[in-house]
């Protein structure tokens, strides 16, 4: 592999927002900032956050260095010191497992912003990066800033010439090289490189992306969940779908409170019909969380649905393939405090098994918890059948006079105490079924017309 590199914007590509209220702060906490904020200095930062660079505010950050004359360059670097863990607390989770990628395959990985270098070069260090591209203030004699830049002023074509300068200097080949950033005004720095990033993209930077065909990603979100104004498709989805819109369906939904508000968190439910994964995204939301499903091929590749499904942050697995990608992938997302839910059973259960007391599963949810060290949430559906029963192509949706109840209860979360993935796989699939109504517990004699209903169209045997 050529010797490449990764340039990083910081605010709105690393950062979600701005930088700005946290340097402030520690530079006030060392006397470098008078205690009172500057009139407008909280809207400025608002609007930041929601629309990102500007050209009057690059021209008031541009005076930055007017208004550090005098400042001790050593109480600054203290100040640079004492902020670096805020800064780093502010990192997205998938910034975060974006750096270590570059690491592992052998990239430099730099910091390119306007942000002061001084202040900014703790930060870098505490992150790992390999170098730091930031403005840098002139030293006068008396080991003050004099208030005045020394060198360029990193953004826009400023920042482009440094990069390209450096690359030089670190005989790095921009061709093979990545660079992020949020902002229309980084569009020179994105063009440098063979792999340009849109991170957030600004409105402009999204369009421009768009017709140059250049990735765009969310760095709170995974990858390729789309974010284009701030929210994504789930959480759209989600605010829609309230109970009322779904008439034809009455939910009961218990113990809620047992899902954790935040954090990794491994759902695992039982499978009784395709309605299931709504039900359980439907569940999550309750608590303001989007659920990323592992998800059959069979659903992400189909036409028109898959992209959905994708959009929504499934993942992709081949039970056929033996490949370990969708393990790899829902660890990834674990590791950034995502909510991931996969059916144990793996499908919905065929013939006189579905209606077998005793659950069988398959070991994904108890390996992935021994993985990442996530909990495990086990949750009981019942019910979701009869509103879509396998043997249907659509679910009953006229069924307005009388709808069936659809309970869902979450247990308790917990980390499975066996570190064999059956004896983990079983536990789990008894703390299901005891959230399972009494009658899901007792062994019964299916009917021939209700075993019929477990199979897809056409695909009953004949004596059913």
């Amino acid at each position: 592999m050529a010797n490449s590199a990764a340039f990083f914007d910081l605010d709105r590509t690393l950062l979600l927002g701005a930088s700005g209220p946290t340097i402030s702060k520690a530079l006030r906490h060392h006397g470098l900032l008078r205690q009172e904020s500057l009139p407008g200095e909280g809207l400025a930062f608002a609007v930041f956050n929601l629309f990102g660079e500007t050209l009057p505010s690059m021209l008031l950050t541009r005076q930055g260095a007017r208004a550090a004359k005098g400042w001790s360059v050593k109480a600054t670097r203290a100040a640079g010191i004492d902020l670096a863990p805020a800064l780093a607390a502010q990192v997205e989770p998938f910034a975060r497992a974006t750096l270590e990628d570059h690491k592992a395959e052998g990239r430099k990985i730099v910091l390119a912003t306007t942000t002061p270098f001084d202040v900014v070069k703790p930060f870098a260090d505490l992150m790992g990066f390999d170098d730091v591209l930031a403005t840098r203030y002139r030293v006068g004699p008396d080991n003050c800033y004099d208030g005045t830049i020394d060198g360029e002023f990193v953004w826009s074509t400023g920042k482009a010439r440094l990069i390209e300068s450096w690359a030089r200097a670190n005989l790095v080949d921009l061709a093979e090289s990545y660079a992020y950033s949020d902002s229309f005004f980084d569009i020179p720095m994105l063009s440098k490189v063979g792999n340009p990033v849109a991170v957030n993209p600004d409105p402009r930077l999204f369009a421009y992306a768009v017709l140059r065909g250049w990735s765009r990603v969310w760095f709170n979100a995974p990858e390729g969940v789309p974010k284009p104004v701030g929210i994504e498709l789930q959480e759209v989805v989600n605010k829609i779908a309230r109970p009322q819109l779904w008439p034809w369906l009455d939910f009961q939904i218990r113990q809620i409170e047992n899902l954790p508000a935040e954090g990794a968190v491994i759902m695992t439910p039982n499978h009784r019909s395709y309605l299931d994964p709504l039900v359980v995204a439907h569940a999550a939301s309750r608590r303001n969380r989007p659920t990323r499903f592992l998800s059959k091929k069979e659903v992400t590749d189909a036409p028109v649905v898959g992209s959905i499904v994708k959009a929504l942050g499934a993942v992709r697995v081949d039970r056929g393939s033996g490949s370990d990608q969708p393990m790899n992938e829902a660890a990834r997302l674990l590791d950034a405090g995502e909510l991931v839910a996969l059916f144990p059973q793996g499908t919905i259960p065929r013939g006189p098994e579905f209606f077998d007391p005793v659950l069988k599963g398959r070991y994904g949810a108890a390996r992935l918890a021994r993985r990442t060290g996530a909990p495990v949430v086990p949750v009981g559906i019942w019910g979701s059948e009869k509103a879509w029963p396998r043997s249907s192509r659509v679910p009953y949706v006229l069924n307005l006079a009388n709808p069936p109840t659809i309970s869902v209860t979450v247990g308790e979360p917990y980390h499975p105490a066996s570190k064999d993935p059956e004896e983990a796989t079983a536990e789990i699939m008894e703390r299901i079924v005891d959230l399972l109504p009494d009658e899901a517990k007792v062994r019964r004699e299916p009917t021939d017309a209700e075993v019929a209903l477990t199979y897809p169209p056409g695909k009953a045997p004949a004596s059913e």
